[in-house]
């Protein structure tokens, strides 16, 4: 696609030969535009680092309130259910410890992959993920927003 940017043609004297250049107003707007797509790029990568920074540290969390529930679950259901308890603790320990470990755009790769080898499975997921997100905000929404005793 040819650039459609207005351009100034000048001729070199001393060498004959024409040369276009992009008009500085013109040339000045594409490189705020590049600047800012860049400083765009750079804020995005800096939020998914936290995301994965905090998504790790919650999953952690989980894996330890399931290794505690798993104690719980062997004395009051039996050593199998706590065995369950255990291993979904260690599969979430074992995910978190993944996450924590691959970089944001080795992340970004993956979920890429996954899209195109299964468009499915990745459909019903964000609709599920979606939903729950929903429930979520809408129970933030409902709760009570202070204390309503006289």
């Amino acid at each position: 696609m040819a650039d459609t940017a207005p351009t100034e043609t000048t001729v070199d004297n001393d060498t004959g030969t024409a040369t276009r250049e992009a008009k500085p107003g013109i040339q000045t707007l594409k490189d705020n535009v590049i600047k800012f797509a860049n400083d765009a790029g750079d804020k995005a990568k800096a939020a998914a680092e936290d995301g994965k920074a905090r998504a790790g540290g919650a999953l952690d969390e989980l894996a330890t309130m399931l290794r505690d529930a798993a104690t719980s679950v062997d004395e009051k259901v039996g050593d199998q259910y706590g065995g369950y308890a255990r291993s979904a603790a260690d599969a979430v320990a074992n995910f978190s410890q993944s996450l924590q470990s691959k970089q944001v755009d080795d992340l970004i790769e993956e979920a890429r992959e996954f899209v195109k080898r299964s468009p499915a499975i990745a459909i019903g997921t964000a609709a599920a993920i979606g939903f729950v997100l929903a429930r979520v905000i809408k129970a933030g929404l409902d709760a009570p927003s202070g204390d309503t005793r006289a």
